[in-house]
């Protein structure tokens, strides 16, 4: 392969789209938080039971990760948006070491960039819920919040490899992933608020600088990404293959970074003319 300058050989739109998506993620997250348990919640008065709430506000912000994947951004980065993902996909041999750290750096800021805009637009009423930090919930101890975050962690990423295994179920990973992390949310908000990515939990912990137990949710959902891989290469003994792609929707005609691609791709040549590459390696 040709030597590049280290300027060069990163991915930089790729990482922009993550940045960018990420942001968006977290924003989203943080308002509806706000808008349906923060002080004068407008859905408070309508519903107030706490689980019909937190229903609405699973189904409404784990849209936005969904959303993203199949926008342009999501097409080109792949829409992980969470490093404990593509964690995951680095340790299933689908990213380059220079990509997860791009990855990794630009799913941090985006997070802090979206936490930071949230705060600026909601204001007391974001503070009134502490910014969306994610902290356990009263009466759960630290190692069950733990235990929570990586098996559920390990359970988000082990579907999305699942679909992605297949050609058939390769397009509905979004669905899936909106369904499953709207279950999620509604299920265990209450005990460890229902984090699953390091990135949602690093931006409102740093714009708030709120640093009290914060380290279990950068440790267990790597964690529990490293369970997910382990489990789903075990499965390779009962027929399934490995991950086709590294993108949650994954878009012919965009360009395609990561390696050992078994997706159909369809590019250019300098002629204009439509080919298929090969799988990257």
């Amino acid at each position: 392969m040709p030597k590049h300058s280290w300027w060069q050989r990163p991915h930089w739109p790729e990482y922009g789209s993550e940045l960018l998506g990420t942001a968006f993620l977290v924003f989203i997250a943080l308002s509806v938080v706000t808008l349906t348990f923060g002080s004068c919640s407008p859905l408070a008065t309508a519903l107030p039971k706490s689980s019909a709430r937190r229903l609405i506000a699973g189904l409404i912000l784990a849209a936005s990760g969904p959303l993203v994947a199949i926008s342009p951004l999501g097409k080109l980065s792949g829409a992980h948006l969470n490093p404990a993902l593509s964690l995951a996909f680095w340790l299933q041999g689908k990213m380059h070491p220079h990509d997860l750290a791009g990855y990794l750096a630009s799913q941090l800021l985006g997070a802090v960039l979206g936490a930071g805009v949230a705060v600026l637009v909601w204001g007391a009423w974001a503070a009134s819920i502490q910014n969306g930090v994610t902290a356990p919930g009263m009466g759960y101890s630290i190692w069950s919040v733990m235990l929570i975050e990586m098996g559920l962690t390990c359970l988000l990423v082990l579907a999305i490899f699942l679909f992605l295994s297949n050609h058939r179920l390769m397009h509905w990973t979004p669905f899936m992933t909106w369904l499953l992390m709207a279950f999620i949310y509604w299920l265990a908000a209450p005990i460890s608020g229902s984090s699953l990515n390091p990135a949602r939990s690093f931006g409102p912990a740093l714009v708030s600088w709120f640093w009290r137990d914060q380290w279990v949710y950068y440790l267990a959902s790597p964690l529990g990404a490293l369970l997910a891989v382990g489990f789903f290469r075990s499965l390779n003994l009962v027929g399934i293959h490995d991950v086709l792609t590294a993108k949650l929707f994954h878009a012919p005609r965009y360009r395609c970074i990561f390696k050992h691609v078994k997706a159909p791709q369809i590019n250019t040549n300098q002629d204009g003319k439509l080919i298929i590459p090969r799988e990257r390696t």
